[in-house]
């Protein structure tokens, strides 16, 4: 068996042994999440469930639909698989995003579909994603200064993500105009990260000359995009269907509780809980979305202890269904490599 098969079989051992040790990290957590489930209606937690599934259905057609405007055919299925599993891998194993879009890039590979178009693809979905969210975020921050709740804090969050939203675009618009322009932003980032990291670990984390060739692959993705507007139609309509459906997970806990709501409360409430699992510097807002959540309920009318257990019925579902799921696709990605190397 050669080198670079060790190596995968290696990675995805130590992956999954990140997984398992989450778990058990984070142990008191599911003691609690567990605990809670047990007092809510078992029909509308069901409910939950079979609302989030279709979270991954939409996550894989949006994918396939971002494929599609680049000229890249693949199934459904194979893009929710490989979407499910980057989650995992960004959770257990955070590392910037980076080993979720290797998950695409290898698929990629093996498929031989250019690089430089898949990670367009990745890049597309995350600002398909943002400007949903940002347009859910404006209603829920209407209903949050409608009832005198906007604070500080979450300007703050609101304006982090915007900006988020407009570098990313920006760098994909200078990537369709020219491969050296948006070579040199990127070289420009690179040094600002490598003058922060220099003190650390005293030597360059990135190369300039590899963000330039990076560039070069990302114009290239990006010339196969159709010119007419009307074609982003669709994925944008995924993604509202995306948080849509977030949503209505959220609807489904407040029911198994039988805790009253109104929608401005779940507009405001999943507004503020997704913006900060965004801006949030732990992976999927860990640690943090459970008690902002909690808060931004508590400030919506929601009675505290009610306020805690929706939060956790919902990041069981929205958080570490998901993330069961993501292990389960990962393990089942890397059976389907193992079929089709040679012996």
């Amino acid at each position: 068996m050669c080198i670079i098969a060790i190596m995968r079989k290696f990675l995805v051992v130590l992956v999954l042994f990140l997984g398992v040790a989450f778990v058990i990290l984070s142990f008191g957590e599911l003691e609690k999440i567990a605990e809670t489930l047990k007092q809510g209606n078992l029909w509308f937690l069901g409910l939950a469930f079979v609302v989030e599934l279709g979270w991954f259905v939409i996550l894989g057609l949006t994918f396939q639909s971002i494929y599609h405007l680049l000229g890249l055919h693949e199934k459904m299925r194979r893009l929710t698989l490989i979407a499910v599993a980057a989650n995992f891998i960004n959770v257990v194993a955070p590392s910037a995003g980076v080993g979720g879009v290797a998950l695409f890039i290898n698929d990629a590979k093996r498929n031989n579909h250019p690089p430089g178009k898949v990670t367009v693809a990745g890049a597309l979905f995350l600002l398909f994603d943002y400007a949903a969210f940002l347009i859910v975020l404006a209603l829920g921050l209407v209903v949050l200064v409608r009832r005198n709740n906007l604070t500080s804090g979450e300007i703050t969050a609101s304006l982090i993500l915007l900006a988020i939203a407009c570098v990313l675009g920006f760098l994909l618009y200078l990537g369709s105009r020219s491969a050296e322009l948006l070579g040199n932003a990127l070289a420009h980032m690179v040094r600002l990260v490598n003058f922060i990291a220099r003190p650390f670990i005293h030597r360059d984390y990135l190369s300039e000359a590899r963000a330039h060739s990076f560039a070069s692959e990302i114009a290239d993705g990006l010339t196969s995009l159709p010119e007419k507007p009307r074609s982003m139609a669709r994925p944008m309509l995924l993604a509202l269907a995306n948080k849509a459906i977030l949503m209505g997970v959220l609807i489904c806990t407040f029911l198994s509780f039988n805790v009253p709501f109104s929608a401005g409360t779940i507009i405001a409430g999943f507004s503020i809980g997704y913006l900060f699992m965004i801006v949030s510097p732990t992976p999927s807002g860990i640690g943090v979305v459970e008690g902002v959540l909690a808060l931004a309920l508590t400030s919506l009318r929601v009675d505290w202890s009610q306020a805690v257990i929706i939060t956790l019925a919902y990041r069981a579902m929205t958080f570490w269904v998901p993330l069961g799921f993501g292990a389960l696709a990962f393990r089942s990605l890397h059976l389907g490599n193992n079929k089709e190397e040679p012996a």
